[in-house]
Order: structure tokens, then sequence, then C-alpha cells
């Protein structure tokens, strides 16, 4: 990959990112439609846009490709297909055809891919959808991912990465900046990705959802002895239920209902 002299700065933040992890499933390269196709008499959709293709045959021009949804076979342009590493990185697509992939109903606000840059030769484009419209315009916002001299490619001038994976990992955690944070990667039609592989929030800082059901009234009302943030509830709605409950003795309420 070249570099992007115009965009490039020397003041930015380089953020310590850890050796990328041995190749999974999702370094497989893809071929991807990018067109709707009908069988010979047009009476019948025989392979569909953003659609996981098996190559069967390559001339360089023409591939003659298998459908992965519908098992049909048929000849169609190589440059009507796209190759996808990462589930997420697009070869061979426009800005046009990037926001078409994206408003595809499958895809929801966060989903995202990143192509090569049209208007920065050398450069990258992250495409993210970030609203519900029939304006495509207005669905999908697209970032240039520039690169420095050493490799190290980033969005915004305070901040560089390593990879363009890491770069997905920490949108994938925070939006920091861009219009939304980043969900799953462009739905490719008959893939089946590994759990394990799906991109999912960080739930280090998260408190387990309670059944309420399942909680007791003693649970409500009890302080933590040495005061931590482990209660089951905050400390506002605790109060709240213990002067209602209070309010109501006697009364033989049951908690459950």
């Amino acid at each position: 990959m070249g570099l992007c002299p115009s965009r490039c700065r020397s003041d930015l933040t380089v953020l310590e990112n850890p050796p990328e992890p041995p190749s999974s499933v999702s370094d497989e390269t893809m071929t991807v439609s990018l067109f709707d196709f009908l069988s010979f008499g047009g009476t019948e959709l025989v392979m569909t846009i953003g659609e996981r293709l098996s190559i069967i045959s390559d001339d360089g021009n023409v591939l003659m490709v298998r459908s992965a949804t519908t098992s049909r076979e048929m000849y169609i342009p190589t440059n009507y297909t796209a190759k996808v590493t990462q589930r997420w990185l697009f070869t061979g697509i426009s800005r046009l055809k990037a926001e078409e992939l994206l408003m595809q109903p499958q895809n929801h606000i966060g989903g995202f891919l990143i192509r090569d840059s049209e208007t920065n030769t050398d450069c990258f484009s992250l495409s993210v959808r970030w609203r519900v419209s029939v304006l495509y315009s207005h669905c999908v916002k697209h970032y240039l991912i520039s690169q420095l001299q050493n490799g190290r490619v980033y969005v915004t001038p305070k901040r560089s990465f390593s990879s363009l994976k890491h770069l997905v990992e920490h949108y994938s955690e925070s939006a920091d900046g861009l219009c939304c944070r980043l969900n799953e990667p462009c739905f490719i039609q008959g893939l089946d990705v590994p759990r394990e592989n799906r991109l999912v929030v960080s739930t280090a800082h998260r408190k387990p959802a309670n059944n309420w059901k399942d909680i007791s009234r003693s649970m409500i009302l009890k302080r933590t002895i040495t005061g931590s943030d482990n209660s089951m509830v905050s400390e506002g709605l605790r109060e709240a239920m213990s002067s209602y409950l209070q309010l109501t003795e006697g009364n033989n309420h049951s908690w459950y209902t």
C-alpha cells in the first residue's frame, strides 16, 4: 500500500496495539456480487447484490460463479464482483456501490465497510450506515483513512493505529468522533459467521441485567458493607423503593407480580 502525502501529519497520538493474532476465518478472501442477476428468461432471481459467490472458473474478465443461496451457476463480468477480506475490507467498489450495499435491509445503524478511496489515491475510506432513510446520501457517512510513512493509519489527525484491523476494533468500542460506533460489518448473503468472529460491544463495565422476579425485598433494601458499587439497584432507586415499601407495610402486598 502506498502513502497519502497530502494528509500525513507528524503530530499524531500513537496508540499501542497488541500483536496481530493468528489468522482466522475472517481472514479468508471472498467474492461478493455487486448486482442482482436474473435468469436468461428474466423471470427468476439467480443471484443478489451482496451475496457470496463461489468461483468455478476465472479467465480474467469473466467469472463462472455459483450462488451460495440458490446453487445456480452463471457467467458474470469480473468487475461486477468485489473481493472481501476481514469481513469488512471491500476491494473493487465505488462510493455509490458501498452505499447500495449498506442500504440493504439486513444492515442496521453502525453497519460498515472499508474500501479504496476514489478521491485520494492509495488511501482508504470508511463507509458507515448511520440512519434509516430512502436517501442514500443521508444514510451513509464516509471517512477518509489516511496513512503515515511508517504504515500507521488514521481517521482523525489525533489518533493513529498500526493496522486497519486495530482501527476497526477501536471504533467498534467507541464512536470517538464518528457518527456512531461501528457495529456489524456489511451483511454478506450466504455467509455464516461464527459467533466468536462477530464484533460485539465490550461488556467489561456493564452490570448484568436483573431478573426482577428473582429479586427479594431484602436484596433491594440492603446496602453493601464495603460501600462498593455492587448493589442490585442504584442508591436513588433503592431509597424510592424503600419509602414505598415502608408506606405499604401491613397491606400484604407481594413483591412478585
